[in-house]
C-alpha cells in the first residue's frame, strides 16, 4: 500500500494519528521502531540538522526536499513533512510539492507566512494576504499527482491578528480544497475548542515543549476532537541535552567511560540502523 494511502487511512480511522518529529533519518527509525504509524520531518529540526541554525527560513526548497527523501526511505510509515511558505509563490507551490511528492513524503504542510518564515512559535511573524495563501492552497492541491496526497494549510494568522482571522483564514483554505487545517499556536485550551467548533475539516496540532500553545496529551487532543498531532521538537531537544552533557563530561573528566551504561551499546546501535539486513544483503551478492 502506498504511504500516501497509509496515511489516508490513519486519518479517516476516528483515532488520532501521533507524528512525532524527526529531525533526521536515524531519529525517523528511532519514531518508527517505537511503534509509532506516522513520522513528522520538522522543519525546525532540519534547519539545526543541516545548518546549526535557527529555523528562520534559511533552508531552501532543494534542501528541504532532499532533506524529505532521506527520512522518506529510511521508515516504512508515511512522513508529514514541513513545507514551509512552498517558497514563493503559487508557481513555485506548484514545484515544491512536485518535489515532495518525488521525495516519497505521504503530506506537506503549507503556511502563509511571508518569506523568509520563522518558526511559528517564535515572535515578529508576518503574513501575506489571506486571498493569496488560499490561491497558493489551490495550486497545491491542483498541481498533486497522487490524490491521496495529503495536503495541510497551515495559517499563522493567529499571532498577527488573532483567533478569528485564522479561522477565516482556515475556511479557505478547506474551501480552496486543503484535506487537514493546520492552525498554528494557539494559545489556550478554549482556543483549541473553538477551532474544532467552528471548522469542518480535520485538524492537526502542535505540541512544542515551552511554546505558546498548552502541551496537551494524545487522549486530552482526541477527546477535543482532533484527527493528527504532532510533537515535533522532543526528540531533537532531548538528543541536544544528551550530547551536550555527555561533550560536558568527556571536557571535565577526559574520559566517556562514566558515560557507557547510558549509551547504546555497539550491537545496540548496529541493530537500530539495520546492519545485519546489509549483512545479508552483501553475502548474497558476493562472488562464491
Amino acid at each position: 500500500m502506498k504511504k500516501t494511502t497509509q496515511l489516508r487511512q490513519l486519518l479517516s480511522s476516528g483515532k488520532i494519528v501521533v507524528a512525532p518529529g524527526a529531525f533526521n533519518a536515524l531519529s525517523a527509525k528511532i519514531i518508527e521502531q517505537a511503534g509509532f504509524p506516522a513520522v513528522y520531518m520538522t522543519g525546525y529540526g532540519a534547519s539545526a540538522d543541516l545548518l546549526g541554525a535557527p529555523d528562520y527560513g534559511l533552508l531552501t526548497l532543494t534542501e528541504m526536499a532532499n532533506h524529505a527523501a532521506r527520512l522518506a526511505q529510511a521508515v516504512n510509515v508515511p512522513v508529514i513533512a514541513d513545507g514551509d511558505t512552498g517558497y514563493g509563490n503559487a508557481l513555485n507551490v506548484r514545484r515544491t510539492i512536485q518535489e515532495y511528492e518525488r521525495a516519497g513524503v505521504a503530506a506537506i504542510h503549507l503556511e502563509d507566512q511571508i518569506m523568509p518564515k520563522r518558526c511559528g512559535h517564535m515572535e515578529g511573524k508576518q503574513v501575506i494576504d489571506a486571498r493569496e495563501w488560499a490561491k497558493k492552497i489551490e495550486a497545491a492541491v491542483d498541481t498533486r499527482t497522487d490524490p491521496d496526497f495529503v495536503i495541510i494549510a497551515r495559517t499563522d494568522a493567529r499571532a498577527v491578528y488573532g483567533l478569528d482571522e485564522a479561522i477565516s483564514r482556515a475556511k479557505m483554505a478547506v474551501a480552496a480544497g486543503a484535506d487537514v487545517i493546520f492552525v498554528e499556536a494557539p494559545q489556550s485550551v478554549d482556543e483549541l475548542k473553538k477551532v474544532r467548533d467552528t471548522i469542518d475539516a480535520p485538524l492537526m496540532a502542535n505540541m512544542i515543549e515551552h511554546g505558546k500553545t498548552p502541551l496537551l496529551s494524545v487522549d486530552e487532543l482526541q477527546k477535543l476532537g482532533y484527527n493528527l498531532v504532532i510533537y515535533p521538537l522532543a526528540t531533537l531537544y532531548m538528543a541536544a541535552r544528551a550530547m551536550r552533557e555527555a561533550m560536558a563530561e568527556l571536557k571535565n573528566t577526559g574520559t566517556t567511560a562514566g558515560l557507557v551504561n547510558r549509551m547504546l551499546a555497539f550491537h545496540e546501535f548496529n541493530d537500530l540502523v539495520g546492519l545485519k539486513e546489509f549483512q545479508t544483503l552483501e553475502r548474497k551478492y558476493q562472488v562464491k
